[in-house]
């Protein structure tokens, strides 16, 4: 029987160039294809609580964390450190004649504030929720302001030094001596929420609540610093804010405290939310907001009030000499416009 031969067809070598050519392109192509399969994907959660938002953007391969695992943190935060909420664990301290039994985040949150105040030269001092609530910027609300022998009332059941902690116990040594950790507690939320995508090994994410910022890792996929918006008023104190600078970071947080937010106005007079625990009145500067960049957000969100207190010069001075922090400050200057500085070590942080 006669068995056909195999046919082969010979192709011209410029046929042949063009075959090869074109199966490397579409294996290049598979190669990209899967890599693209293989980038970290943009996640982006967002939400209420502490009377603000809060947001959260990170890069991973899959969805790892759900917006209930943060709302579920954050009740668990406000259940102890919010004047907000009636059963919390603060209102109780401020009710009691001793103290109590703190849980973990009154414990951190009040260590790291006795470690301020003696930082700040008993700038930072918690024990100013009397005033606070006096000057109408607490939850109980105000109908007249304290005159000056109110004032000095109030200051007999401020101070720090009233506290001490044993035990795992936060005792007062006056019954009246009342704590306010508004100007902590949200710089505290963001670590906790930071360390939570820590945990779940994410790499790459920033963190925002009320404007208080953690960040780790690069955007992708470009592998970009992390770019955050400081915000300022306008031409004038108290208008509208516009951005102001951009800075870009890759580790780190970034807080800002600033007047033009949060104020009263009495007789024409406008008055800030920063209280001198000094001289038991709103702090009065040339100081329109402060922006902290420090390792986490409690040590920014702590820092950017005692700078608040401080001044541009004495701010600058006390910044300058920590490794640990880094200053832009936003200032009415000596013509009534708005002027800005910046500590060395922040400067970095304007170049990409």
């Amino acid at each position: 029987m006669h068995q056909a031969s195999p046919s082969f067809k010979i192709l011209p070598l410029h046929s042949l160039h063009l075959c090869v050519r074109s199966f490397s392109s579409m294996l290049i192509a598979l190669f990209v294809s899967a890599g693209f399969l293989h980038q970290p994907r943009k996640y982006v959660l967002s939400g209420d609580a502490q009377g603000t938002t809060w947001s959260i953007s990170y890069y991973a391969m899959d969805s790892l964390v759900t917006k209930g695992e943060i709302d579920s943190i954050l009740v668990s935060i406000d259940s102890s450190l919010s004047l907000y909420k009636p059963y919390s664990l603060i209102n109780q301290f401020n009710k009691a004649k001793k103290g109590l039994r703190m849980d973990r985040h009154l414990a951190n949150v009040v260590r790291k504030s006795l470690d301020t105040y003696a930082g700040s030269n008993g700038i930072f001092d918690i024990t100013v929720q009397p005033l606070v609530e006096a000057w109408g910027f607490s939850a109980g609300k105000t109908d007249h302001y304290p005159d000056s022998a109110e004032v000095r009332a109030i200051l007999q059941c401020v101070g720090s030094d009233q506290l001490e902690i044993s035990d795992g116990m936060l005792l007062k040594k006056k019954p009246c001596i009342r704590i306010d950790l508004d100007g902590i507690a949200q710089g505290y939320s963001v670590d906790v929420l930071a360390d939570f995508l820590g945990d779940k090994a994410i790499p790459d994410y920033i963190v925002e609540l009320g404007g208080e910022i953690r960040v780790k890792g690069r955007r992708k996929p470009g592998n970009e610093k992390m770019k955050i918006g400081i915000e300022a008023p306008g031409d004038y104190e108290f208008e509208p804010s516009v951005i102001q600078k951009i800075i870009h970071i890759d580790s780190g947080a970034v807080t800002t405290s600033g007047n033009y937010r949060k104020f009263h106005e009495s007789n024409g007079k406008k008055f800030s939310h920063t209280i001198d625990p000094h001289t038991g009145y709103p702090s009065q500067n040339e100081l329109i907001s402060v922006t902290v960049i420090a390792a986490d957000a409690i040590t920014a969100d702590a820092y950017d009030n005692v700078l608040m207190v401080m001044g541009l010069q004495q701010g600058l001075k006390f910044v300058e000499l920590r490794k640990d922090l880094a200053a832009y400050f936003i200032y009415r200057n000596s013509r009534g416009g708005i002027s800005d500085s910046a500590s060395s070590r922040f400067k970095i942080f304007f170049q990409p």
